[in-house]
């Protein structure tokens, strides 16, 4: 297929097609003649995939080329390929060691996951992560301690199984491009889920929403 084919069959502009492969963030195609080359389904899965990890997972183009190029990289193992996935909704570093108070935050959230029986490291970012939320939480007045996260934990840790259970059971052959993907708009999906939920239960115990409640 053409350049123009891409365009019609993924809605991307021509222009942002060339500026993807300028940037090798898609592969180029077969020569055919002067300034025209051909194009196949890995081109049209690959515009794809570059679309969702943006518009819908939000990610800068940074984080795309890195999680692509950690796709077509078989030495990368599938655990790290999530730590990735990770990094790339969270670009920043949490910076928990500059909060008072934080230390023990963290060991109260380093107990939490041991009680889980989770297997982490522990420098893993997500566990400062949760620390920088309780703290903040508390500080804001609203005193929860990590029971109040158990029921988040169980529902996170079904999901997370589900998901695996998509893969073979060895990992090996596994879409590494649909672990990605999966990783990035799933996110997506509980938020949205979570946020709907959150209206339909809102609306059964007070009430409907009035126009004079909407932001101006």
């Amino acid at each position: 297929m053409r350049i123009s084919d891409l365009s019609r069959q993924t809605g991307v502009p021509i222009a942002t097609i060339k500026f993807y492969l300028r940037e090798r963030l898609l592969p180029p195609g077969t020569p055919t003649g002067r300034n025209q080359a051909a194009y196949g389904e890995a081109h049209l899965r690959r515009l794809r995939l570059i679309r969702a990890l943006t518009n819908i997972g939000q990610l800068e183009l940074t984080s795309v080329r890195e999680l692509l190029t950690a796709i077509e990289n078989d030495k990368v193992p599938l655990p790290a390929l999530y730590a990735l996935v990770d990094r790339a909704l969270f670009p920043q570093e949490p910076a928990l060691h500059s909060v008072d108070g934080a230390k023990q935050v963290r060991a109260d959230v380093d107990r939490f996951v041991k009680e889980l029986g989770w297997s982490l490291d522990m420098d893993a970012p997500s566990r400062d992560r949760l620390a920088l939320v309780v703290l903040t939480l508390q500080r804001l007045g609203c005193e929860c301690g990590m029971e109040y996260f158990l029921p988040y934990a169980e529902a996170a840790e079904k999901l997370a199984v589900q998901d695996l259970d998509l893969l073979p059971a060895d990992g090996v052959g596994a879409d590494r491009a649909a672990v990605v993907v999966r990783g990035v708009l799933l996110d997506v999906a509980l938020s949205a889920l979570r946020r709907m939920a959150q209206e339909h239960h809102a609306t059964l115990r007070f009430g409907p929403k009035t126009a004079d409640a909407r932001p101006a």
